[in-house]
């Protein structure tokens, strides 16, 4: 009876030995993910597409590129429009926690949506939208 109590303790304990190495190699992968560049935007949409979400993204776009072209030349700003629907953006929109049209900035493990502000504004207000999209940017 000993000696299976001791060896049901042993198991148990390489169990959790083995989990925990699991563990910790999983949370160095997902960090050296988020580290391709300093600030990465996305806009993920729909396939088909209204005159407001095509602003969305024509509004962000301008905004990255008049406001910081060294940036965006350099990789230290990204921008990316994406297709939701389309079955390669599938995992990055899972990783982000989108499930549809979004603005989102991405800054380290820091995530700005702005996703309201944008179909609010992109059309009526699109200076409005740009500077939102420059405070998400410069704040730290």
């Amino acid at each position: 009876m000993k000696n299976l109590v001791l060896v049901l303790a042993i198991a148990l304990a390489s169990i959790f030995n083995f989990s925990a190495k699991a563990q910790s190699t999983e949370d160095q992968s997902t960090s050296t993910v988020t580290k391709t560049a300093d600030i990465e935007v996305y806009y993920f949409h729909n396939t088909r597409r209204c005159a407001t979400c095509n602003a969305v993204e024509q509004v962000t776009r301008e905004t990255l590129e008049e406001g910081y072209p060294e940036q965006m030349k350099s990789g230290v700003i990204t921008f990316q429009s994406l297709n939701i629907e389309e079955g390669e953006t599938e995992a990055l929109a899972k990783k982000l926690g989108v499930s549809g049209q979004t603005l989102l900035i991405v800054k380290g493990d820091k995530k700005t949506d702005l996703t309201n502000d944008a179909f609010m504004y992109a059309r009526t207000k699109p200076d409005k939208l740009k500077e939102k999209v420059k405070n998400a940017i410069d704040q730290d």
